[in-house]
């Protein structure tokens, strides 16, 4: 296998996030990959396609992400035929890159499968890391209570990572849902919520929140460590690669955060492998 090439798929309805910096801080964390930035998955799809098939593709991917939504999160997803007005608010959606989805859950499989049928198929082999990130909320299907669970990310080929799914993923703190219900038995409906979103801020990551990038750090690490060493995750609350359940554990794990002593040293590993790899063409004697 040669030098991992990583290729981070940005997200134009998301403005906090930055690509460019993800980028730089996987560089100097994993020094021996490469890794770039990319626009939209979907703008360099359609890049590779004639101009007159922008249209009829833009319509099929249109009803592939109209079929791959939840519709009841409380019951197992089966294959449906998406209503007609579900298929072209996915074409419209598709079609305005600043476009954001909100209230829609959707199948987070599904969408990995979507979006494995979009990368360049030269970049297809175990040589590339593809991280797609996508304001659609998504989730998975848990056997254990047979419901869905919205997910800030799913680790595979490609990786995917919900900038929704991030704020609204991982739980916010007890008391929140405490007085939410509280403000809501007294009538107090949106202001209520509004309220509490004021009263608690910093504790949660927010939609558009300042944070994101730093969070987001943690997240592309976990795609990595995935396809380094097979698991995304360590159990250490003060590592960036904690799988967080709370917006509290979030940002005690990623803002500022480092690494556990074990992971640190694995990093240190590949640092150090890669200052004793040779200069490109040239073979040890």
């Amino acid at each position: 296998m040669g030098r991992t090439k990583v290729h981070i798929y940005g997200e134009p309805a998301t403005p906090t996030l930055d690509t460019a910096s993800l980028c730089r801080y996987l560089r100097e964390t994993v020094p021996i990959i490469e890794v770039e930035a990319r626009p939209r998955l979907l703008r360099l799809y359609l890049a590779g396609l004639a101009e007159q098939e922008h249209e009829a593709a833009i319509k099929r991917l249109g009803r592939r992400f109209a079929a791959a939504k939840v519709r009841d999160p409380s019951r197992p997803r089966t294959p449906f035929q998406p209503l007609p007005g579900e298929v072209d608010y996915e074409v419209r959606r598709l079609g305005d890159p600043s476009s954001r989805t909100f209230g829609l859950l959707y199948d987070g499989l599904e969408l990995m499968m979507i979006f494995l049928g979009l990368l360049p198929r030269p970049e297809l082999g175990p040589d590339h890391v593809h991280i797609v990130f996508t304001n659609q909320l998504f989730g998975t299907w848990d056997e254990a209570d047979r419901r869905y669970h919205a997910r800030a990310s799913i680790y595979g080929f490609p990786s995917i990572i919900s900038t929704s799914g991030i704020v609204e993923a991982p739980a916010k703190p007890r008391e929140f849902y405490l007085l939410k219900r509280q403000y809501a038995a007294l009538g107090m409906g949106d202001a209520g919520v509004v309220e509490l979103e004021q009263r608690f801020k910093g504790r949660f990551i927010d939609h558009d929140d300042p944070r994101l990038t730093e969070v987001m750090k943690g997240y592309v690490m976990q795609a990595l460590a995935y396809h380094l060493w097979g698991d995304p995750f360590c159990p250490d609350p003060d590592c960036r690669l904690y799988n967080a359940h709370w917006q509290e554990e979030v940002i005690q794990a990623q803002v500022g955060g480092g690494f556990c002593a074990f992971h640190q040293g694995k990093l240190d590993e590949l640092k150090k492998s890669a200052l004793e790899r040779p200069p490109a063409g040239k073979t040890l004697a």
